[in-house]
């Protein structure tokens, strides 16, 4: 039985002399099996600790010799083996708390003499200096020779880059690197991305920076990057669209899409009240969203886009009289908030809710409308602003949707009223 964790042995006469212990744990190797004792002659079951100072290893006697267990804080792979003879406290932290839990009960059959048919010892020899090295926690492969072919990832690390290597997709090892907060696979060849990728519990950051994606698909934008993604570079890519729930990535902060071919950016892009940075520079984008209004940056940067000159005048028809039942029924759905899912209504009609539009007046409008595009500074959604074009604007055509003729109407009366003033 081993077990790969912090160890800090404390001496507990340690106060009596007015001194105290260091307070950190050294990272170790716990071994337990037999040991022939020379005085005897006798095999007892010892517990041997082997650290990177002391590879040889220090053992203690178990069989009667463990006062007390401290076991609360376990689930947290953290525990502590109090011994009779030296008077001392074994400090477990950073341990598998599943195998923990297993060494722990091995501990207490050796020190109630328990038959040692029934223990997975193992053998007391000195341990390799690799099995006692810190886990490493960043790796940065910025060369294509020293990428592993044979090796696998160390399971420990929290940051990892892999540049400048060509890899046309990503290698299935980073994906069981489950304590991974940072993946930068930036400038490779990588075309599409895993849906595994979701399954990092705990990436907080990932960059694809100047690869050739064409694709941000929605298997990754409902998985648990929802909950944990707050910085995503998808700059220098071959993207043209993203998908409506990329508006799940709810705790972004900070979004990079520049130098791609987004000919427009989420519909409902309002959704991610935590963005605070911006960047979506040299892109094909005409118009901006009207959920664009409900964001609040700190810095926004849209500088080569082809934006369209807005005229209200110029809008696009989209209404029919009357409406369709359809129409009035999901209005109605969404403006007096009735809950709905694909358990009580049709799935097509809960997409169509998702994407609803709204009008002027406040109210929701579904598949019929009118459709324009207004200018709006851009300073209203955030503190800096970099500037849109040459001639050093800082507006931007945003869509304005309109759910009835009166609405719209009621719209260009008020803009020629502030026109003529």
């Amino acid at each position: 039985m081993k077990l790969q964790c912090d160890v800090e042995v404390v001496n507990r006469m340690l106060p009596t002399f007015g001194m105290k212990s260091r307070g950190k744990g050294t990272r170790a190797v716990l071994s337990i099996g037999k040991h022939l004792d020379k005085t005897t002659q006798r095999s007892n079951i010892y517990l041997m600790i082997c650290t990177a100072k002391d590879r040889a290893g220090s053992k203690y006697k178990l069989k009667g010799n463990i006062e007390k267990f401290f076991t609360w804080f376990v689930e947290e792979g953290k525990a502590t083996v109090r011994l009779k003879e030296p008077a001392v406290d074994i400090c477990l932290s950073k341990a598998d708390s599943n195998s923990l839990k297993n060494f722990l009960s091995a501990a207490r059959l050796a020190d109630r003499g328990s038959d040692t048919s029934s223990l997975p010892l193992s053998t007391l020899t000195p341990v390799r200096a690799r099995d006692v090295e810190q886990p490493k926690k960043k790796l940065a492969i910025v060369s294509k020779k020293d990428y592993p072919l044979t090796s696998n990832f160390p399971h420990s690390l929290e940051q990892l880059q892999v540049s400048y290597c060509k890899l046309s997709r990503v290698d299935m090892r980073m994906l069981s690197l489950k304590a991974l907060r940072k993946l930068d696979l930036s400038n490779n060849h990588i075309k599409k991305l895993p849906a595994t990728i979701g399954d990092l519990s705990c990436l907080s950051e990932l960059i694809l920076h100047n690869n050739h994606l064409e694709a941000f698909s929605e298997a990754l934008c409902l998985s648990t990057l929802q909950r944990t993604l707050q910085h995503l570079d998808l700059s220098q890519n071959r993207l043209q669209t993203l998908p409506a729930q990329f508006c799940q990535l709810r705790e972004l902060v900070n979004l990079k899409l520049d130098d791609n071919a987004l000919l427009c950016l989420p519909f409902h892009i309002g959704r991610l009240s935590k963005l605070r940075f911006l960047s979506a520079a040299h892109n094909q984008l005409t118009v901006l969203p009207g959920d664009f209004r409900k964001l609040s940056l700190e810095n926004l940067d849209l500088f080569g886009n082809p934006f369209i000159q807005p005229n209200p005048l110029d809008h696009k028809m989209q209404l029919t009289f009357p409406l369709p039942l359809q129409e009035l029924a999901s209005r109605a759905v969404a403006n007096l908030r009735i809950p709905y899912g694909p358990h009580l209504i049709p799935a097509h009609l809960c997409r169509d809710l998702k994407i609803a539009k709204t009008c002027y007046c406040g109210c929701i409008c579904i598949s019929f409308y009118i459709k324009t595009a207004v200018s709006m500074n851009l300073h209203q959604v955030s503190h800096t602003v970099v500037l849109v074009d040459d001639m050093g604007g800082t507006d931007a055509p945003v869509e304005q949707h309109f759910c009835s003729l009166s609405c719209y109407s009621e719209f260009l009366d008020n803009s020629l009223q502030r026109g003529t003033r």
